[in-house]
């Protein structure tokens, strides 16, 4: 008898602790049908970036400066021997990227925060090999120089493009003038090789009055950047001030502009005090703008088949507007725009494509969230929508098909 009850009271505390660990789901409208969104975790201080192992484990770093393991939901202990950061204002732990032979060599890239000796800072890149619960042969690649933040505008984004070239995307530093200045690296996006050498064929490698790894300048604040998976082209999305955030696709050795032309305005209302207007020679137009601001911040395109009339879209995650932006793109042009999980509330810090083809999103808070994004499957509404007894069952609302056209 004692064994048959102790074996009862097992079987609860198993049942409780797998209704513990159930994780947390709500349905969302789309045009597409509902959407679940499931809470794979939660208790993350302000994360930044997430980035998929191979065995389908995580990477996701934290702002004041720690990375940790998430497995099946699980969040690891803090990871050793990640570089320190300044963690203040906007800086701290920010982007984190596998190299493309992760497989082989176990590296991984982060970006961070670092001071310099005047007090002011920059971004900088680290590489170092994943091994068990901690990084080795960490090596920083690249720093920001000049250093000029007091805490604001940092990007900053880490992406490999098909030939193994890393681009990293790095904010004005709060100073806008120097996004013109190509001996400076604020308001720029970097090209470099792994180990951090300067590719031969950068735009600006003939030149003695500009810095030889700049790709492109102009730029104001990107915090989200991606590889277009058909074109091949790097996408990024950067803040503007209020209003004029931007989607961009930058070229080689391109002006974008800030702050000589923006669509947005300074924060006191008026225009930018260097600005000219919204256009001017030499300059290049965004790809797509808003006004007023998201404040845009991690970009995907969706690559999946469980979403497939949406493959090719670019989801971006929204700050201000406390949204997921869908953006529908055809070549290079953006189409037609869709508002998605603004009943939620969160700040959406970073947006990945995750290895089973659903989309994952980083919520910005003190207790942030790993949330994963999937189309609901039949029965949904049922499912959280129990008849009463007696009651004849209520059909779900029929989805939305309409896309809001890009104004």
């Amino acid at each position: 008898m004692m064994r048959i009850a102790s074996a009862f009271a097992a079987l609860l505390l198993s049942a409780a602790a797998s209704a513990q660990s159930t994780p947390e789901s709500t349905i969302v409208p789309s045009s597409l049908g509902p959407l679940r969104v499931t809470t794979v975790a939660r208790g993350l201080q302000n994360p930044w970036g997430i980035a998929f192992l191979p065995d389908g484990r995580a990477l996701i770093t934290e702002r004041p400066g720690r990375l940790r393991l998430l497995a099946n939901g699980v969040l690891s202990p803090a990871l050793t021997g990640v570089p320190a950061v300044w963690a203040q204002g906007q800086g701290g732990l920010l982007d984190v990227v596998l190299d493309p032979d992760f497989a082989s060599n176990q590296r991984i890239y982060l970006t961070f925060a670092e001071v310099g000796g005047d007090g002011r800072a920059g971004t900088a890149v680290a590489r170092a090999r994943l091994v068990g619960q901690g990084l080795q042969d960490v090596a920083v690649i690249f720093r920001q120089d000049p250093k000029l933040s007091s805490g604001n505008h940092f990007g900053s984004r880490l992406v490999f493009d098909r030939q193994r070239h890393l681009y990293v995307t790095l904010g004005e530093n709060n100073v806008r003038i120097t996004s013109q200045y190509l001996d400076h690296h604020q308001g720029k996006v970097v090209r470099l090789w792994p180990d951090g050498r300067i590719p031969a064929d950068n735009p600006f490698v003939a030149r003695t009055d500009a810095l030889i790894d700049i790709w492109s300048y102009g730029h104001r604040n990107a915090q989200g950047a991606t590889l277009n998976p058909w074109t091949g082209d790097l996408w990024l999305v950067e803040h503007g001030a209020m209003g004029g955030d931007e989607v961009n696709i930058p070229a080689a050795g391109k002006n974008y502009g800030w702050p000589i032309i923006t669509h947005g305005l300074d924060y006191n209302g008026q225009p930018i005090p260097e600005s000219v207007g919204s256009s001017a020679p030499g300059m290049e137009q965004p790809v797509h703008y808003w006004v007023p601001s998201i404040a845009p911040s991690g970009m995907a395109f969706y690559q999946g088949f469980s979403m497939h009339p949406w493959q090719g879209d670019l989801f971006v995650g929204a700050l201000a507007s406390r949204q997921l932006v869908r953006l529908d793109v055809v070549g290079n042009q953006v189409v037609g725009e869709e508002r998605l999980l603004g009943s939620l509330g969160h700040r959406i810090r970073d947006v990945r494509a995750g290895p089973g083809g659903e989309l994952y999103l980083l919520t910005d808070a003190s207790n942030g969230r790993v949330l994963k994004i999937e189309l609901a499957k039949r029965g949904w509404y049922r499912e959280l929508h129990p008849a009463k007894p007696g009651a004849a069952p209520t059909a779900p609302p029929a989805p939305r098909r309409k896309v809001r056209p890009v104004q």
